[in-house]
């Protein structure tokens, strides 16, 4: 399985529900908050194009706001 990065920042609702889901289905991941690290938030813009969290990165794929479909599409989980 590729390394799950997962961009969050505090008092963000949706990242919640994006690290419950992960936990749930038992996926370890990276936590990277941009609001405790200014060269995350850099990272966030410039390395993936995005301005928003959550965003979750697994390989090559970005994944920008909880979007259940890419995910499990992504995480290959199938119900």
């Amino acid at each position: 399985m590729e390394e799950i990065i997962l961009y969050t920042q505090p008092e963000c609702p949706p990242c919640e529900i994006t690290k419950m889901f992960l936990k749930e289905y038992g996926f370890s991941f990276t936590i990277k908050d941009i609001k405790k690290d200014a060269a995350t938030h850099k990272e966030l813009t410039q390395q993936y194009n995005s301005y928003s969290t959550p965003t979750i990165v697994i390989g090559d794929m970005v994944i920008t706001g909880f979007d259940l479909e890419k995910l499990k599409t992504a995480l290959q989980i199938k119900e």
